[in-house]
């Protein structure tokens, strides 16, 4: 497919050590491999790297109007997965999430949310809140979601680093593959 000419599309992906690119070298991370995975669907997408290591969703929402430039087609919110370490209560991360898009709607910057996997062995009540948060908030606000960003990654010993929480390059290509077929036809249509 050929890569679309004009003005590059931005997306923004705010977000944690995940975005952040911890352990990777910059061309292995998250923004890099995304770029490249939107390049082979077509797209030239300048892609901008606004991940703080350990950031939580109340992290983010202080951070979104300095981190996200007015010129972002696009941000991918990727934040959750440090709320969800802690323990914070699913009603903290809806709240900050709903500020987070409601900044960016207010700048008129599109949105896409990226949910966390629960990892096993969270109780299960708290998992379903939790995982419910993203879901209810994509349907109130209309916003594309990116469900369990790191399913088929998490869990598996040859895509994680040794500390057995952060994908390696491989965990990180496959991530941005299945990010980037969501992200695509999003960024086609803000082109137009």
């Amino acid at each position: 497919m050929p890569v679309q000419v004009g003005k590059a599309p931005v997306a923004t992906l705010l977000g944690d050590s995940l975005v952040a690119g911890y352990g990777l070298a910059a061309s292995e991370a998250l923004p890099a491999q995304l770029r490249i995975a939107l390049h082979t669907r077509g797209i030239a997408a300048v892609v901008r790297n606004a991940g703080v290591s350990g950031d939580t969703t109340a992290a983010g929402a202080r951070r979104v109007r300095a981190d996200v430039g007015s010129d972002s087609s696009i941000c991918v919110v990727a934040l959750g997965a440090n709320d969800l370490l802690q323990g914070i209560a699913p009603a903290a991360v809806e709240r900050n999430l709903a500020a987070i898009l409601s900044e960016l709607r207010a700048r008129r910057t599109r949105a896409l949310l990226a949910s966390s996997s629960v990892p096993f062995g969270v109780p299960r009540s708290y998992a379903h809140a939790f995982e419910a948060v993203f879901l209810d908030l994509a349907l109130r606000l209309s916003v594309p979601l990116a469900p369990r960003l790191l399913q088929g990654v998490a869990g598996r010993p040859a895509l994680l680093q040794a500390d057995r929480l952060h994908p390696n390059a491989a965990g990180v290509r496959l991530i941005a593959d299945r990010l980037a077929a969501v992200l695509a036809p999003l960024l086609r249509s803000a082109s137009r």
